[in-house]
């Protein structure tokens, strides 16, 4: 591990409330191992090996607003309910306990479908206009009363979050869930207010959203959106295809109250706009903060060799022992995006962080698809 590694990965990082001992984050990775929806001791402990191994912040798995349908496996977390939310403070004060920070990531998969059996009822699933792609129906558009509530349900999340001692809060606008639905074109097909020909009119449920949960907290508790081009159902989708049309996208959630910009791509090292700045360009952190000013989190691939993110669908085994930084640190030391969001590695090796800053690359663990049955 290079000098240049080390200073880059390991400065100190501050955003309001939030202070960071290196720029490393935890992605948030579906794990499932939440019976009922509720984090057992289990879940705590998973998280606070990650703040033992240095993590600058750990972002938990994806963990359900309270809407009807909301997940789409049985055993992802619910951030609702007594019990649930009981998990969630064991969680938070195991992870602070260990000297680490954390916030949950509030999600909802709208009518996305992760078995053949559940949701048990597709047909009850909520999204913007009833598309779970284009030209293919599953369950109904959702109505005025349905996009209000499930606003306020972002909300008291949030709120709750606050009110557990979580650090920050981070919402899932990504991946083809329900607010990244509202922003695709291709699935919302709305004529009101929450739809639209133009991405700024397509961003509003994004932005009321970001606005409820920047209004149910402090103001200098920070509040993340992660945000994507790909989607599960089409990995060339884009909402943006221009630097225009990203600030048309990204503007109204920072205007709403969104302080850094979580910005989901497969590889980290792939250039957003290459007829623009070339293949050595920025990428999608890079130009989300070059265009909106605030800070950002890139994520994908990082410190793997091998299957991209997708792969691991398809059960390949990914080379972590030799993971190639330099292409990360050059990025870094340009300060192209502020953070950078680890998922397989450090779901493979909760020790990850320790063993890059202390050169220990050897003793790395490799990540396949076993890994993901069980918290290691």
């Amino acid at each position: 591990m290079s000098h240049s590694a080390n200073e880059a990965l390991f400065r100190p990082f501050k955003l309001k409330s939030l202070e960071l001992k290196n720029r490393i984050v935890m992605a948030p990775m579906t794990r499932g191992f939440s019976p009922e929806g509720v984090p057992g001791q289990n879940v705590a402990d998973y998280y606070r090996r990650r703040a033992e191994g240095d993590v600058g912040l750990i972002l938990s798995e994806g963990t359900v607003i309270d809407r009807p349908n909301s997940k789409n496996l049985p055993g992802i977390p619910d951030f609702h309910g007594e019990k649930s939310l009981a998990g969630w403070k064991n969680v938070i004060d195991t992870v602070h306990a260990a000297g680490g920070k954390m916030g949950p990531q509030i999600w909802h998969v709208a009518n996305t479908i992760a078995s053949a059996d559940y949701p048990p009822n597709p047909d009850e699933t909520e999204s913007p206009s009833g598309f779970v792609k284009p030209g293919e129906k599953r369950g109904h558009a959702m109505s005025e009363e349905d996009i209000a509530d499930t606003i306020a349900a972002f909300g008291k999340a949030a709120a709750d979050a606050e009110r557990l001692g979580f650090d920050v809060v981070e919402i899932h606008g990504a991946h083809g869930y329900l607010i990244d639905q509202f922003f695709w074109q291709g699935l919302n097909l709305r004529d009101d207010r929450w739809g639209g020909e133009t991405i700024t009119e397509r961003a509003r449920f994004g932005a009321e959203v970001v606005k409820a949960v920047r209004a149910a907290i402090s103001d200098d508790m920070p509040v993340i959106i992660r945000l994507s081009q790909w989607k599960q159902q089409d990995y060339n989708a884009r909402i943006a295809t221009t630097p225009d049309e990203m600030t048309e996208w990204l503007q109204p959630l920072v205007d709403a109250g969104a302080d850094m910009l979580h910005c989901s791509q497969r590889r980290f090292w792939e250039p957003e706009f290459p007829e623009i700045d070339g293949e050595e360009g920025l990428n999608f952190a890079g130009w989300a903060k070059k265009l909106t000013g605030v800070p950002t989190i890139s994520v994908g691939s990082v410190g793997l060799n091998g299957a991209d993110f997708l792969g691991w669908f398809g059960g390949a085994e990914v080379n972590a022992k030799t993971p190639d930084l330099d292409r990360l640190v050059r990025r870094m030391e340009r300060d192209e995006f502020d953070l950078i969001a680890v998922g397989r590695a450090l779901i493979a090796d909760p020790a990850w962080v320790k063993k890059i800053e202390g050169g220990e690359t050897e003793t790395l663990s490799t990540f396949s698809r076993e890994t993901l049955g069980a918290l290691v």
